[in-house]
């Protein structure tokens, strides 16, 4: 036998071993704030400019047909820590409502109905905490929800949360990107110099209102021709842009990018109305300019730069990330470990994703159906939305429209024709699949409104 065919299952074991021995990745997440999923260079706006996000792109795996789950703020970033769906982590809206059950939970409970929604992320448990126990330390900068820093496992941080002053969605740590950079980059040194495996959660609010950028960026776009409230948001896209560049930079310049993994995702899209706010079918919404978003995972030497067609979603970060890191949840998540087809190109073996929508606030913080509006699903090309009742008195998209809307995002992405009518078996497949996802218990009762044929 040749002497190289009897040294190979010895190579495979050394090698082996050596990866388990070898210090676990550091993981960066970029986390933009009501971003669409057109508004980059490198997805082919033609005026927006995002020359540090066209490079990371250049540089990562990027999934153009990415999403969201949930295409709101809070409910967006819990499925980021928990690795599970709204529904099933029972955050669904950014506030929880003055209404009759919140306030029979809040009175039996003798708390504030805010301070019962944040038991959640106390139930669930976080990512930052499952890294700790492989020895990561973590910082949370920019958007967080669920109380202080320390509530979510992470071992620093800017947010001291509710119920301190402006403790509704990240108080001190809304500086991070529009004041300064130096929080994060001054936690990478420290870690560095620890030789710890470290974290970083970057969500800052951009480019979310206010849109008050650099008047050198307005500037640019004004030049451009742009009405000027959809100027203020490009230029907001830019300097966010500015600000990952920063990070990024940094990431290099310190000689740790082949030790850490990158991993970009905006929480929900955005479409720049000309009367300053954002338009239908965008935020909030369960259409693709509500849910849509470029992901990308950069990891030199490990995950090969690539342009992957398949369908990807936020709900595949948590078990991506503590596969890198060898770690372990308390629990199966309903998300993909992506590492291995990011490392080896392979096909991801799935063409279906799902997703859905609630009211803004909270109806019962107990139980997510009181709030449901729809429940999405994407198979191949084809979208089907369900449309339910909860929350009455919310715009739905369009309004008073509870009827199947299902959609051919091969050939119309901007969802402008319904076949529902005249496909209903498709209508019926694609329901079959939600019902195997999840099925609404109170769906046979008559409170809720299923737009089933």
């Amino acid at each position: 036998m040749n002497c190289t065919l009897r040294l190979l299952p010895l190579l495979l074991i050394a090698t082996v071993v050596s990866a388990s021995n070898a210090k676990p990745p550091n993981v960066v997440l970029i986390l933009s704030d009501d971003q669409g999923y057109t508004d980059y260079g490198f997805m082919g706006h033609e005026k927006i400019e995002t020359p540090n996000l066209d490079k990371l792109a250049r540089e990562s795996t990027l999934f153009r047909r990415g999403y969201v789950p949930t295409a709101l703020c809070r409910p967006a970033l819990m499925t980021l820590a928990t690795g599970l769906y709204s529904h099933q982590n029972k955050t669904t809206g950014n506030d929880p409502a003055r209404t009759p059950q919140n306030k029979a939970h809040a009175e039996k409970a003798g708390k504030d109905a805010r301070a019962l929604l944040l038991e959640h992320i106390d139930r669930t448990g976080a990512l930052p905490q499952w890294l700790a126990e492989k020895g990561y330390v973590s910082f949370q900068s920019g958007k967080w929800w669920e109380g202080s820093y320390q509530r979510g496992g992470f071992t620093e941080g800017m947010t001291k949360g509710y119920p301190n002053p402006g403790g509704r969605h990240g108080d001190a740590g809304l500086a991070i990107g529009r004041e300064t950079m130096t929080p994060v980059t001054e936690f990478i040194d420290r870690s560095v110099e620890a030789d710890k495996p470290f974290f970083v959660w970057y969500a800052p609010v951009m480019p979310h209102t206010p849109h008050n950028p650099p008047a050198r960026l307005l500037d640019k776009y004004l030049k451009k021709g742009v009405q000027e409230r959809i100027a203020k948001y490009y230029a907001m896209c830019e300097w966010f842009d500015e600000t990952c560049g920063v990070l990024l930079d940094h990431i290099d310049n310190s000689k740790i990018a082949e030790e850490t993994l990158v991993i970009y995702v905006t929480d929900n899209g955005w479409i720049q109305t000309e009367a300053g706010r954002y338009g239908p079918r965008s935020k909030r919404s369960p259409y693709e300019h509500g849910t849509r978003t470029p992901i990308m995972f950069r990891w030199p030497g490990k995950i090969p730069p690539a342009d992957r067609p398949e369908l990807c979603s936020s709900i595949d970060f948590v078990p991506t990330v503590l596969a890198a890191a060898r770690a372990k949840g308390p629990h199966d998540f309903p998300g993909l470990n992506l590492l291995p087809q990011l490392m080896s190109g392979q096909t991801i073996e799935r063409d279906t994703i799902f997703g859905e929508a609630f009211a803004h606030d909270i109806a019962d913080i107990e139980n997510p159906e009181a709030s449901l509006l729809y429940r999405w699903v994407i198979n191949g090309h084809d979208k089907l939305l369900l449309t339910y009742d909860g929350a009455p008195g919310y715009m739905r998209y369009p309004p008073q429209d509870a009827a199947p809307q299902l959609y051919d995002l091969k050939v119309d992405p901007g969802e402008n024709k319904n076949l529902a009518e005249t496909d209903p078996k498709k209508v019926m497949e694609l329901s079959a699949l939600l019902d195997e996802w999840y099925v609404p218990t109170q769906r046979k009762s008559g409170k809720f409104a299923p737009a089933t044929p």
